[in-house]
């Protein structure tokens, strides 16, 4: 190997901008978006932050499904306690917390890149917050 490819000054930049692409996906708030009209109204004049609100539980049983279903091809005690304290889960936010338990038992099972993939089909029932709202228009 030659000196000038132990340079630091010629890494590769790939692990700079890994993350770049990734959107943050934040835990639901606590305050849960209404259903109703009148109800989605109220909330609006008196929440400062509407948009951040939770999605209405009514997403829960199929949020909760979708959580059960990236285990459906694991086994194990571990597995089995995972998918117990899914179908527990009184909210969403309680789910968002049981993200990084479900990245690190399919990781183990499986990969990390299977675990991301699995994790990017749950993220869908959370907000997201992505470099555009950080960006002036």
């Amino acid at each position: 190997m030659t000196s000038s490819s132990m340079s630091p000054y010629s890494v590769s930049r790939h692990a700079d901008t890994v993350g770049f692409g990734r959107v943050p996906v934040p835990p639901p708030s606590l305050r849960t978006a209404p259903t109703a009209a009148w109800d989605r109204f109220v909330f609006w004049l008196t929440a400062p932050a509407a948009l951040d609100a939770a999605p209405p539980l009514s997403q829960l049983p199929v949020a909760r499904q979708a959580f059960v279903d990236a285990l459906l091809d694991l086994q194990g005690r571990e597995v089995h306690q995972l998918a117990e304290r899914i179908q527990q889960a009184r909210t969403l936010r309680e789910l968002w917390h049981l993200r990084a338990e479900i990245y690190r038992v399919v990781a183990l099972h499986h990969s990390q890149s299977e675990a991301e993939h699995r994790l990017a089909g749950l993220n869908q029932y959370f907000p997201k917050r992505g470099r555009s709202r950080l960006m002036p228009l």
